[in-house]
């Protein structure tokens, strides 16, 4: 008669995979969100330098022309607003729509607009403002997220 030994087979059993799985699952759930937030603050830094370098644009349209609003031939700041300032990331990644959303003779308001179905759709810091005297707000920020204008404001862009 054979005796039976004590040495076990390879392999992994049933409760060993679950465990791995389970330990992936709570990884990928606490990791997903931190990449996607990093991403998102990338995509946001790139938008807010392409709405500044639309600001410098705008100044230097003003010291040409002593307005905003149009060009000494009467052309309409948005029919001769740049192309290359006019969407973030400027590699199409089709997160910002940036415009004149207001000028005036001595006034303008540039707006970044998260463009409807793209990656940041539905940013908690929404769409970025820029006045002709620097100041700087958000539209259609999360307010769950933040509490006032101010906060928001100081919370996305800095």
């Amino acid at each position: 008669m054979k005796a039976i030994s004590n040495t076990r087979e390879g392999g992994f059993t049933l409760i060993e995979l679950m465990i791995t799985v389970a330990l992936i699952g709570i990884l990928a759930s606490i990791a997903l969100p931190s990449y996607q937030e990093y991403v998102a603050r990338g995509r946001r830094a790139e938008m807010k330098t392409i709405l500044l370098e639309a600001g410098q644009w705008m100044e230097r349209h003003y010291s040409e022309n002593y307005r905003y609003d149009q060009n000494t031939a009467g052309s309409a700041i948005a029919d001769i607003f740049p192309a290359n300032l006019s969407r973030a990331p400027r590699d199409g990644g089709g997160s910002y729509t940036i415009g004149v959303s207001a000028a005036g003779t001595r006034t303008f308001t540039l707006t970044a607009t998260r463009v409807v179905g793209g990656p940041l759709a539905s940013d908690r810091c929404g769409n970025f403002n820029l006045t002709n005297t620097g100041v700087r707000s958000n539209t259609g920020y999360s307010t769950t997220r933040f509490a006032s204008d101010a906060i928001a404001a100081a919370e996305c862009w800095r």
